[in-house]
């Protein structure tokens, strides 16, 4: 593979022109596909498989035309002091609102508070529900400024009127603080490579992969159903690892500048060996995203996928649109040790023999790797001891910020119907093969009214068949409860009973059974996901570095690592801690996707730094040196580089801790917290502590193993016999010439 990357790199530098043309019109492209390309809004929501999913699946079948994936609103008005919703004032005002919303053209139906029960015992609360005929993300935005202008047309007769529900979901916003995350990242990157050529350099080329994969998501967002949120986890990941990709190429370029090589050559081998490591590294991330797939919830498929492709771009552009842009950058990036005059560059150099920061980090380690060992894993174990009280569920109204119509709306629907109002449970009663329907109707109602925890029961609502009948249930405790959530399998054990005695199906659905149903398939999918990833990627990484231990000492930092991030991430957004700091209005359980998605993208990033880290020190191994030396040769090559591309990751991420929406926050937060754990504590500590004390048997390998293995020559082995083969031809040519 050294050799392959190696003639790709020099041709890339050769031929810049054609291969910076082909980049930039992909990127136009792409971004003439996406200016096009309807807007993405919020993906639909499914998960095969669960009971929540086909209790709705038979609501479209035996309720046609009821919309039943379609937008909803619920418009909440409180009277003012001293008065209630009866009074005929505002009584009027609320009838003209409900007119004023049946008249959209997207809309199926409004209800009126007064026939329907929309009023609360102490009268000062009511609220309508509308229906629209289209899903969330297909609304219109005329349907969305009628509602808006209805709200606000009650709020002039002197009501408070909120308005919750998914119709006025908005696509989220990251905020100023990615751009921040970025402004870091450059001065990280200037500070490293000495030059602000050289660090422009995989910013460039980061913004153009993230352009390309971003742009090609949105003009395929309306046909894939991708929802807003995709492209904003795959801009997240896809800059962070695009950024340190060409970091890694850029900064062996310079190494090998230093070498004394001629600028054709020091791209190609800069290709061929830190480009080796970016492709295995590109290539767990891409593993443990498209292995998202195997929890079987579209959306997180489709995000994982996304962002699988944009790592893949960021890896293609580090290997071919790099060593093109060294190209027409000629002299102006400098071998590394220099740096330009702007920054310093041309001084005499007082310390020119002193060991760097790695040098002398390896040293410490390697004298006293059992002492860096234990504190490492204890420091770690301590961060992780919040995740044994881990809560799991999905963000709902109630975990938006309180400056948001949505959750002052939920707000008022607690106090004025208790906080289970905000979390309807829809049991599905299918009583098709039923000698009396009616009679399953009534028995469902009545077991479940007895039930703890119910508030109330509605009548059973049949369909126009009568073989089907709908019967809405109000929790006491709130959707996001331990309490709601064993109420749904109190109901589901009612629905058991019932199929045994009657023979009729009852299913418990809406979006609160939703939410519990795919927590738990979450839960279930967790370890069989570990087991795929991990295992693939540990079977990768046995090829790359030749050992047995390194890949598992490899995979079980990583699980220090996730563990400790899961801990920090339920500390601030489930116990509270920092969330001032962390812009945190609400706690709560955490997001039933966090931990496997943490997962799948941690380990991706994990493996990156291992692979960065490790091969330089095996390269040093294979090369003659002693196990503990080639620990230090290693760092003093690597570790500052490594430390760089997880700085800028961590600021990267940290960005999106700004966003509007509560997901994207908590995962920004979780990823550079993680990255942290891992590259600073993991890779830094444990790993040169592991690798000291195992010494030469880090590198054991069976001989069985080693013949069956292919050779893939992340090291450059190649390229140095390809070195020694081109002496010899000079050599050769000198005696002919003599």
């Amino acid at each position: 593979m050294a050799t392959f990357l190696y003639r790709l790199g020099r041709f890339s530098f050769r031929k810049r022109h054609f291969v910076a043309l082909f980049w930039v019109a992909l990127l136009a492209l792409a971004g003439a596909g996406a200016a096009g390309a309807p807007a993405a809004g919020n993906s639909s929501f499914s998960i095969p498989g669960t009971e929540a999913q086909k209790a709705f699946d038979l609501l479209d079948e035996r309720f046609p035309g009821a919309s039943a994936d379609g937008a909803t609103a619920r418009v909440v008005f409180k009277a003012p002091d001293g008065q209630k919703m009866t009074d005929p004032g505002n009584k009027a005002a609320v009838q003209d609102t409900v007119d004023e919303l049946s008249g959209g053209t997207e809309v199926a139906q409004v209800t009126d508070p007064y026939q329907g029960g929309g009023v609360s015992q102490d009268g000062t609360i009511a609220y309508s529900s509308v229906t629209y005929k289209v899903p969330g993300m297909e609304l219109e935005e005329s349907s969305r400024e009628a509602l808006k202008a209805a709200a606000e047309d009650a709020r002039d007769s002197g009501l408070t009127v909120e308005i919750g529900g998914d119709a006025l979901q908005a696509i989220p916003e990251t905020g100023s603080a990615e751009i921040i995350g970025i402004g870091i990242a450059a001065v990280v990157l200037v500070i490293t490579l000495g030059s602000l050529l050289a660090a422009g350099l995989p910013l460039l080329t980061a913004i153009v992969g993230v352009g390309i994969g971003v742009a090609t998501i949105t003009a395929l967002a309306s046909t894939l159903d991708l929802g807003s949120t995709t492209s904003i986890l795959a801009s997240m990941i896809g800059l962070a690892v695009g950024i340190d990709y060409a970091l890694f190429v850029v900064s062996r370029y310079r190494a090998e500048l230093a070498e004394g090589r001629e600028r054709e050559e020091a791209a190609g081998r800069a290709v061929g060996t830190a480009g080796s490591a970016v492709v295995f590294a590109g290539l767990t991330v891409v593993i443990a995203l498209v292995g998202l797939s195997v929890v079987n919830i579209p959306m997180l498929t489709k995000m994982g996928i996304a962002a699988a492709g944009t790592v893949a771009v960021a890896v293609l552009i580090a290997l071919t649109l790099i060593p093109a842009v060294l190209g027409y950058a000629g002299r102006r990036v400098r071998p590394a040790g220099e740096k330009s005059k702007l920054l310093g560059g041309g001084r005499a150099k007082d310390k020119a023999d002193r060991p760097n920061m790695g040098t002398r980090w390896a040293s410490f380690v390697v004298r006293r790797p059992l002492a860096v060992l234990l504190l490492g894993i204890v420091g770690l174990g301590a961060a992780a001891v919040p995740a044994g009280s881990l809560e799991l569920g999905l963000p709902d109204d109630g975990s938006q910020p309180t400056s948001t119509t949505q959750r002052r709306a939920y707000d008022l629907l607690s106090d004025g119907f208790g906080p289970g109002f905000n979390g309807p449970l829809v049991v599905v009663v299918d009583a098709q093969g039923s000698d009396d329907p009616q009679a399953v109707f009534q028995q469902a109602g009545d077991e479940i009214k007895a039930l703890d925890n119910v508030v109330n029961v509605a009548p059973a609502a049949p369909n126009e068949a009568g073989d089907t009948a709908t019967i809405a249930v109000i929790p006491d405790a709130k959707p996001s409860s331990v309490a709601t959530e064993d109420l749904v399998h109190d109901i589901r054990a009612v629905g058991a009973d019932i199929k045994d005695g009657t023979g009729a199906e009852v299913l418990v659905t809406g979006a609160t059974a939703m939410n519990i149903d795919v927590s738990q398939k979450l839960n279930d999918a967790l370890v069989p996901y570990l087991v795929l990833v991990v295992g693939l990627a540990f079977l990768l990484l046995i090829v790359v570095f030749r050992s047995i231990l390194v890949p598992l000492k490899a995979a079980l930092g990583f699980l220090l690592s996730v563990l400790a991030a899961l801990g920090a991430v339920v500390a601030v957004y489930q116990w509270g801690w920092l969330s001032g700091l962390m812009g945190v209005e609400e706690t709560g359980p955490i997001m039933s996707m966090m931990p496997i998605f943490m997962v799948g993208v941690v380990f991706g990033l994990a493996m990156d730094y291992e692979v960065f880290l490790v091969t330089r020190i095996r390269e040093a191994h294979v090369h003659g040196e002693k196990p503990s030396q080639a620990v230090v040769t290693g760092f003093r090559y690597s570790a500052r580089v490594v430390t760089a591309a997880a700085v800028i990751m961590i600021a990267v991420f940290s960005g999106f801790i700004g966003s509007s929406d509560s997901m994207v926050k908590m995962i920004g937060f979780g990823l550079a917290i993680a990255v942290l754990f891992d590259a600073f504590v993991v890779r830094m500590a444990i790993v040169p502590a592991v690798l000291a004390l195992l010494g030469a048997k880090a590198w054991w390998l069976p001989k069985w193993l080693d013949r069956a293995l292919p050779n893939v020559d992340v090291e450059g082995e190649s390229l140095a016999a390809h070195d020694s083969a081109a002496g010899k031809d000079d050599e050769d040519k000198e005696l002919v010439r003599a």
